[in-house]
């Protein structure tokens, strides 16, 4: 059975109203992966609450999407790349001092605070025998 409409009767051609609407979403989907927040550039001190007291795990320093790894000297150090996820959660694209070093890994760094004033985030690291130790990392 076919249908019949007169010219003022048929519909809009379907890929007019489609298209509007495929547009629409993909603009929708874009947003929280362009969202995703930086951390503000400044040194990040990391410490850990450890045996009742708080130990400096060293400093990071981040400038733009480039971060340098805690160092324990005076001695130069290298950039690498991190990313942020529209989560929060970081990813190290390079080395991170102790955190990865002598058999320790990165388990999840999440940012806690964007704000300037007091930007932050937690490192969680796996050291070798399993056990996960927190440290906390805040704007100086």
């Amino acid at each position: 059975m076919a249908l019949l409409f007169r010219e003022k009767e048929r519909p809009e051609h379907p890929m007019r109203i489609i298209l509007p609407l495929a547009a629409s979403a993909a603009m929708i989907c874009a947003s929280p992966a362009s969202a995703a927040e930086r951390l503000p550039d400044g040194v990040y001190h990391c410490e850990v609450y450890l045996l009742g007291q708080f130990l400096s795990l060293g400093d990071i320093t981040i400038r733009g999407n480039v971060y340098t790894e805690p160092a324990y000297f005076t001695a130069p150090r290298q950039g690498y790349n991190y990313q942020i996820e529209t989560n929060g959660e970081i990813s190290w694209l390079g080395p991170l001092g102790g955190f990865t070093a002598g058999g320790n890994s990165i388990s999840l760094t999440q940012v806690t605070s964007f704000d300037p004033a007091d930007a932050s985030f937690d490192i969680i690291m796996r050291q070798p025998h399993g056990a996960f130790t927190a440290s906390t990392c805040t704007i100086r």
